[in-house]
């Protein structure tokens, strides 16, 4: 079967299920070459917590251990206030987001990719704060990615900063799995402005797609 097409592939699983009379827990992915259709499922699914599409080519074999596919990820766009950095004040090179619950507690809910040189140069230029003793992430543990045991070193600053990222759908309890990539900074706004943990204010914005 490694040299047959995906469309013949397709073909064959779709033969199985209707053979056999699949059902739960068995589910067969939906398949459209109808983009129009597929900007649909994609607009649906994201709400609840979809990442994006799978693109094959009809006449595509299957390519062990090689990315011949295309992934189509969604990603939003949303607010979270910088809690600490991983560097220095001076030379940030990555930043920890955090918001706010009801009880008032602030929570890491991301971690961004390494800062563009941009917002590198413009948080060390003197806008981050270094944090007081009682800086809530002051005596807490994070690990170095999702997943990991791994300690995490970082510098805790003054939760004072706004900033609007881009990250995925992949959210996990109010936080994102994934590292999200910080945007800009919105001095337009307060901490008391980004939602609360767990809240989303997103706004969706189609990334392209990514070889996979």
């Amino acid at each position: 079967m490694l040299t047959w097409s995906y469309a013949e592939r397709r073909a064959a699983l779709e033969s199985l299920f209707q053979g056999h009379g699949l059902q739960a827990p068995w589910a067969l992915t939906p398949s459209t070459t109808d983009r129009a259709l597929a900007e649909e499922w994609l607009a649906e699914w994201t709400t609840v917590g979809v990442e994006g599409l799978v693109i094959k080519g009809l006449e595509q074999t299957y390519q062990p251990g090689r990315r011949g596919w295309l992934k189509y990820r969604t990603r939003n766009t949303a607010e979270a206030v910088i809690g600490a950095v991983t560097g220095s004040v001076i030379r940030p090179e990555t930043v920890l987001l955090g918001r706010y619950n009801t009880d008032g507690h602030f929570l890491l809910v991301a971690r961004s990719t390494p800062l563009a040189p941009r917002l590198r140069a413009e948080l060390g230029g003197g806008l981050l704060t270094p944090a007081g003793a009682d800086h809530p992430w002051r005596d807490v543990h994070f690990t170095s990615h999702w997943g990991s045991r791994e300690p995490l070193a970082f510098t805790p600053v003054a939760p004072q900063l706004v900033a609007e990222f881009h990250g995925d759908t992949a959210v996990d309890r109010g936080r994102w799995r994934h590292p999200v990539n910080l945007h800009r900074l919105r001095i337009d706004l307060t901490p008391d402005d980004v939602p609360l943990y767990g809240a989303e204010r997103p706004s969706v914005d189609p990334d392209r797609p990514a070889a996979e």
